[in-house]
């Protein structure tokens, strides 16, 4: 990190948080000015907002908050319907520590008010832990997520890379936390970096800390923070089986393994996922007999570690049909109750609207014209026989007309006709004007 100037002024958090009273966020989880946060809503949020974006969280909580108002109605819930309330929003692992932190808290009777305590709780880490004890409990902790990562490495030019620098990174951003409103200030600076210190085409002109920055001096401020270039995994192919029951309409599903990706989601019945799997034998996967038939296009989804990309099989069965053991037959009208997550409910609405691959970008290619002397040559050569024989005679190529080059008139051609052989009469030489001769 570069040595601060000493004529460079120092950040100051009274700066942030007048900023802040004019421009804050309204959220649904953030407590008006003069109210006191509740602390089930902040830590329900700071849970949902890890990985996933303020929109997408902004549905799913409102939700969530009407079904478990509380964390004792959390609590009592069956894991199950927890993972359908939390289905959409990925990351499954968070729902199912969700849900045992609340069952922790529950039996504690009340949320613990420092990070070191809550540190222990299921779920919660350095980032959460520091959110929870200075919004709810207006503790002096620091809280840092991908937006305050931003900010304070422009603002202290930290070239190190991340994620080795974020150690000095929290160091640095617990040093700037007031005594005096750290709650506030935390999401102050979250704002901050949603808002303004955004990762492309920051507004330094609007921002409180724009003096005291030193990758604005530099010019380099969207160069931060320095990030390692990340390995993306190995592409994974595989199968997936949707068995729809003529009569209700039911589809087959079953429950995925607690442990590994997607852990105790529903999901129609799937393959391996691996990156050599061939889609061409897929049918020895398939849950139960009946006559599958494989569907135009593909359904991709990205992953932390690497991209997916899974063939689908549609059949209709009969009524009669008894799901195979471990699964389930669920009717349509139910299929909201089932914890499905946003890559299962992209392969069942493929299984009811398949979409074609699409077409290559670009301009297609022309076709040559075709050559009908070419192509009798070509067929002539293609009949069987000792010596194939054209189908047309060459015509050789014409000499160049030569054309004579004009006499001029003092001069002699050779075997040249007689002038009065020629259709014009002669011309008569111009007499020689004194004093126009040749030099003698």
């Amino acid at each position: 990190m570069p040595m601060p100037d000493a004529t460079e002024p120092a950040p100051r958090a009274v700066d942030l948080l007048v900023w802040y009273d004019r421009h804050r966020r309204v959220l649904p989880w953030r407590a008006l000015p003069g109210a006191v946060p509740d602390p089930y809503r902040v830590w329900l949020s700071e849970v949902m907002l890890q990985q996933t974006t303020i929109a997408a969280v902004r549905p799913y909580f409102e939700k969530f908050l009407a079904r478990f108002p509380d964390v004792a109605s959390l609590a009592a819930a069956p894991e199950e319907a927890v993972m359908s309330a939390w289905a959409g929003l990925g990351y499954y692992s968070r729902a199912r520590n969700l849900h045992a932190c609340a069952k922790a808290v529950a039996e504690a009777g009340r949320f613990p008010d420092t990070a070191e305590s809550l540190r222990k709780l299921p779920g919660i880490g350095a980032y959460t832990a520091g959110a929870i004890a200075a919004i709810a409990f207006d503790r002096q902790e620091a809280a840092v997520d991908g937006n305050v990562e931003r900010v304070m490495s422009r603002l202290f030019a930290i070239e190190a890379p991340l994620p080795g620098s974020r150690p000095e990174i929290r160091r640095l951003t617990q040093a700037l936390v007031p005594a005096d409103r750290p709650g506030d200030f935390a999401q102050a600076v979250m704002d901050l970096g949603a808002t303004i210190c955004t990762p492309r085409r920051p507004a330094c002109a609007l921002c409180p800390w724009m003096m005291p920055c030193r990758a604005r001096h530099l010019g380099t401020q969207e160069t931060f923070p320095r990030k390692l270039k990340a390995v993306k995994g190995m592409l994974r192919r595989g199968a997936a089986f949707v068995a729809i029951r003529t009569g209700d309409e039911a589809i087959l599903l079953r429950t995925r393994p607690p442990e590994g990706l997607l852990g105790n989601m529903a999901e129609p019945p799937t393959s391996a996922w691996e990156p050599d799997y061939d889609a061409a034998a897929a049918l020895l996967d398939a849950p139960l007999d009946a006559r599958w038939t494989r569907l135009p296009g593909l359904v991709r989804h990205g992953f932390t570690h690497f991209p997916l990309e899974l063939t689908v099989f549609s059949a209709r069965v009969s009524l009669s049909t008894q799901a195979p053991a471990g699964m389930r037959f669920t009717p349509r009208s139910r299929m909201e109750e089932e914890p499905l997550p946003g890559l299962m409910r992209k392969v069942l609405a493929h299984a009811f609207d398949p979409k074609p691959e699409p077409k290559p970008r670009g301009r297609p290619k022309r076709e040559p014209p075709p050559m009908p002397l070419l192509m009798a040559v070509e067929a002539q050569d293609s009949m069987p026989g000792p010596e194939p024989r054209p189908s047309f005679r060459p015509v050789p190529k014409p000499k160049p007309r030569e054309v004579p080059r004009p006499p001029e008139p003092d001069e002699m051609i050779e075997g040249e006709p007689e002038m009065a052989a020629s259709p014009q009469p002669p011309r008569k030489r111009a007499a020689r004007r004194p004093g126009l001769g040749k030099k003698r």
